[in-house]
């Protein structure tokens, strides 16, 4: 199978170097300057190890790839920026002009934190993978990524989505942990990708605050509101240690990488780079829950507010201080009136 990495950036990027650099075809798809970085010298990951240096086919978009019948496509761009490629992808013809959509007959591998993507995917794919990932990587330079995962790059969970498993999925998970994964199939990868929610409600914590007193009481108390409504639901969350038990067995850890200092969360980055980040598919979704089923959410309906306003307003990471989420989040736990209130 020939591996169509969609995002080649840090989670994108160790996957689609890793597959590559044990001996599997990959097209890494990127734009920009760190596509030019990309073809003109390769994608330089850096590891704990060493680094490696990956030279594997570079496109920008679908027009610029022929796909065929034993690709496989991993979506691994943020989530807010998936519904479009999507649906470009979606409609990529396959076996040549005339030949079936990509989204009729290609399997696409939903490689993003949250639990939207899936939902996303199954609009324009017919066969939808389910991935949580546990990957601890940075991008933040043109043809850079650096992969801190030790002794393997990171675990992958796998499975159909939205319940099963089949040969591919297999095959999929065979080929991850022959390049350097640890990696488990599931017939209910979403429990799997709920557990990771809930860790990654701490994500804007890192984002939108300064270190210092508080933080860690924000993290506890977003991930608990997150618990909260998940089993208010009736949808079960699994954690790590039960999702991916070989990541234990092998003393799983974020090593240091010569030369480069993890700077901070994926959304950390995101706002470092000035883009968009994904809170609101992370928190907001702990937000979303908790007004379907009646839970007040306000310390992550806090830190959606403040990281949007950091994007908005231009502010980069780590803008406000944990007493400035509190102050919001009492406020927003204040009683309101509506119109005729």
């Amino acid at each position: 199978m020939r591996y169509v990495v969609i995002g080649a950036g840090a989670i994108g990027g160790t996957i689609g170097g890793r597959l590559a650099q044990h001996g599997h075809e990959v097209v890494l798809v990127a734009r920009g300057a760190h596509a030019d970085r990309l073809r003109a010298q390769g994608l330089q990951l850096l590891t704990p190890a060493g680094p490696v240096e990956v030279h594997a086919p570079v496109a920008s978009s679908p027009a610029e790839v022929e796909l065929t019948a034993d690709d496989v496509l991993v979506l691994a761009v943020k989530v807010q920026d998936a519904a479009g490629l999507l649906a470009d992808w979606a409609a990529a013809p396959v076996d040549g002009p005339g030949g079936p959509t990509a989204g009729r007959v290609l399997p696409v591998v939903c490689a993003q934190n949250g639990v939207e993507g899936e939902r996303l995917a199954l609009r324009w794919f017919r066969r939808v993978v389910g991935a949580c990932v546990y990957l601890p990587a940075s991008h933040l330079e043109p043809g850079v990524v650096v992969s801190e995962g030790a002794p393997v790059s990171g675990g992958l969970v796998l499975g159909r989505y939205p319940a099963g498993r089949d040969e591919v999925v297999g095959r999929i998970a065979a080929d991850l942990a022959g390049a350097g994964f640890a990696t488990a199939v599931s017939d209910d990868v979403m429990a799997a990708k709920r557990g990771k929610l809930l860790d990654n409600t701490g994500n804007a914590v890192d984002a939108v605050c300064r270190p210092g007193a508080g933080c860690e009481e924000l993290r506890e108390a977003a991930r608990a509101e997150g618990a909260a409504v998940l089993a208010a639901a009736g949808t079960p969350a699994l954690d790590r240690a039960l999702a991916l038990p070989r990541l234990a067995e092998l003393g799983f850890r974020t090593a240091e990488v010569a030369g480069s200092g993890r700077p901070g969360s994926s959304s950390w980055q995101s706002l470092h780079r000035g883009g968009s980040v994904e809170t609101d598919w992370l928190n907001g979704e702990v937000v979303r829950l908790g007004r379907e089923q009646g839970l007040a959410t306000p310390v992550n309906e806090a830190l959606q507010a403040l990281a949007d306003r950091s994007v908005r307003e231009g502010l980069g990471p780590r803008a406000f201080g944990a007493e400035d989420v509190l102050a919001l989040a009492d406020r927003l736990t204040a009683p309101t009136t509506g119109l005729g209130g």
